[in-house]
């Protein structure tokens, strides 16, 4: 651990913004799934959200497989699995999100029209089959990308990337990245984790505190449990 890398892992941290998040409802193309991710950690999302796909080319009900379209962002996004977009949806707004859903519907909205500076889930679906009409009406709104071409839709990776930058450029002009979002006590765990990988399941599995880190990173209790 250099004193470099553990800067960028604080400052990144600090940058997190947990009241934002994707639901991925069955995206089933490993390199679009990897693309999202790595999205999703640029913009700061700390947690994304997904359905394993059922169909298509990864359709054995696992999350598809990452690849190096990621950039290595499965590192830093940790992805919740759920086992449907209606169980998902209501997970979420359970914590207080609002759901939007990419869905052509009598409701849709520009995606640019509503207000991302509030606990947001953006839920997208596989290119082929999108967000399914029963998600698409549970989500507190529906938005769409407006398109002036002969196609009718973005790429789902595309279209993420499109609505969370959006989501980001929101919340720098409201201040949300100039303050710490994570609490405290994430903020410890996850610094740890980061910064030690191979270490941190081992106290995990012992049930032990994490130790102590000092300013450049350094381990203050250096011995791991055995």
């Amino acid at each position: 651990m250099t004193p470099e890398r553990y800067a960028k892992i604080v400052r990144v941290l600090s940058l997190r913004q947990p009241t934002l998040s994707l639901l991925m409802d069955e995206v089933n193309k490993p390199h679009n799934f990897s693309a999202i991710l790595r999205t999703c950690d640029a913009v700061g999302v700390l947690t994304a959200h997904a359905v394993p796909p059922k169909n298509g080319v990864s359709g054995n009900g696992l999350l598809p497989t990452f690849n190096a379209t990621s950039g290595s962002a499965e590192k830093w996004v940790a992805v919740q699995p759920h086992a449907s977009a209606l169980e998902a949806v209501a997970t979420l707004q359970a914590q207080g999100m609002q759901v939007l859903a990419t869905h052509l519907s009598q409701r849709s909205v520009d995606y640019r029209e509503l207000d991302y500076t509030r606990p947001t889930c953006v839920l997208l679906g596989a290119e082929k089959w999108g967000v399914s009409d029963e998600a698409a009406d549970a989500a507190d709104a529906n938005i769409i990308i407006p398109m002036f071409g002969m196609v009718q839709s973005l790429n789902v990776s595309v279209a993420a990337a499109t609505i969370l930058f959006e989501a980001q450029r929101q919340r720098l002009a409201a201040g949300m990245y100039a303050e710490r979002q994570l609490s405290d006590a994430e903020f410890e765990r996850l610094r740890f984790e980061w910064a030690y990988p191979e270490l941190a399941p081992l106290y995990r599995e012992r049930s032990e505190p994490y130790p102590a880190l000092g300013a450049a990173g350094e381990l203050l209790s250096p011995e791991a449990p055995r």
